[in-house]
């Protein structure tokens, strides 16, 4: 039988319906699961205007309701947009609005047992903040209505994964934020999330924090006192984990094969080289012409995954929005939602 993922369309004003509409029907996803979009059929069907594409749009008020046919849209409709009620590359409060309660949506279906994961299409932060909802991220928003208090943001792309000990803060708050406690949470969700991806024996390499991974104390002090005491305690407990490597070979040393997943310190640690493995931009038109990678937050009752982009206001409305992270988050969520019934949670 096959998996039924919610997708969440993001924000209206953004790309994230006419990624939607362009995923859920492209390279083969509805062979492998049966997706259902919560969003709005006003920006649904302006989507398929703008991007010329003949699909049909079944409103649904529960996915037991959907049709698992090719050219078939199945949408829970919010109804929070009028035709023409909102304005493209722009922030506001009311899509901002939209696009939470999007999400919102979509968890209640999940932690019904309605969906078997959910997929988030991108949303702005900024946008959301101005209709009151004071979140940092999608991460932040899964983890208050689940009630996780575990968890972390795995990035994937261009061969390469990344799991995070902390994100959506400054540099100098994850600085002190560091300890070993959240290290060696983070070295288990990783192990776990390979498992869920389907990798039965996964090695793990731990960032260093400072240049040179302090080079024993010179440059810092985050390696000595929490970093290798959180490599130490998670290898006696049988996981195949190394470090700190210092974080400017750390990366390549994943990407050649010696770790099939890397624990990074901090948020532009980790997203810097997923970006630059899985992000190409043609240098005459300044146009991306590959987008790939996936977010996921480990961890969660359930499965959820996004893509590694946002709204792009910027090509909103204008049918260029490129797909394929959108596609490859459907597909992660497939496979681990399979491997999570199967796949025992780290206990913290």
């Amino acid at each position: 039988m096959k998996p039924v993922i919610a997708i969440s369309m993001g924000d209206p004003a953004g790309i994230g319906a006419e990624i939607t509409v362009k995923a859920s029907q492209g390279r083969g996803i509805s062979e492998k699961c049966v997706p259902v979009v919560v969003g709005d059929s006003a920006a649904i069907r302006d989507a398929l205007r703008f991007c010329k594409l003949d699909l049909n749009v079944e409103t649904i008020k529960d996915p037991a309701e959907a049709r698992d046919e090719d050219g078939v849209i199945n949408l829970i409709d919010l109804k929070l947009l009028s035709p023409g009620g909102w304005e493209y590359k722009k922030a506001a409060a009311h899509t901002g609005e939209a696009s939470f309660r999007y999400v919102v949506k979509s968890i209640e279906l999940a932690m019904s047992g309605k969906v078997d994961a959910v997929v988030t299409g991108p949303i702005s932060k900024e946008a959301i903040n101005m209709a009151g909802h004071h979140y940092s991220g999608h991460t932040e928003i899964f983890a208050e209505y689940t009630r996780t208090g575990s968890y972390g943001m795995l990035l994937s792309g261009g061969g390469l994964r990344v799991i995070h000990v902390t994100t959506h803060m400054s540099l100098e708050d994850a600085c002190r934020t560091i300890s070993q406690q959240r290290v060696y949470r983070a070295i288990r969700l990783a192990e776990y999330s390979m498992k869920l991806l389907g990798v039965e024996h996964p090695s793990v390499g731990v960032a260093g924090l400072n240049p040179h991974a302090s080079e024993n104390g010179l440059f810092g002090t985050q390696e000595r006192e929490s970093i290798i005491p959180a490599i130490e305690q998670a290898a006696a407990e049988g996981i195949n984990v190394s470090g700190p490597v210092p974080p400017d070979t750390v990366f390549v040393k994943a990407l050649g094969g010696q770790f099939d997943i890397v624990v990074a310190m901090y948020h532009d640690q980790g997203h810097i080289p997923i970006k630059l493995c899985g992000f190409r931009m043609e240098p005459e038109t300044g146009k991306y012409t590959s987008m790939s990678g996936i977010n996921c937050t480990i961890g969660l009752p359930f499965i959820r995954s996004s893509v590694d982009h946002g709204t792009a206001y910027g090509k909103a409305g204008e049918g260029r929005a490129n797909p394929d992270s959108m596609v490859e988050a459907i597909e992660a969520a497939v496979i681990m939602s399979g491997n999570m019934k199967r796949t025992k949670k780290p206990d913290f």
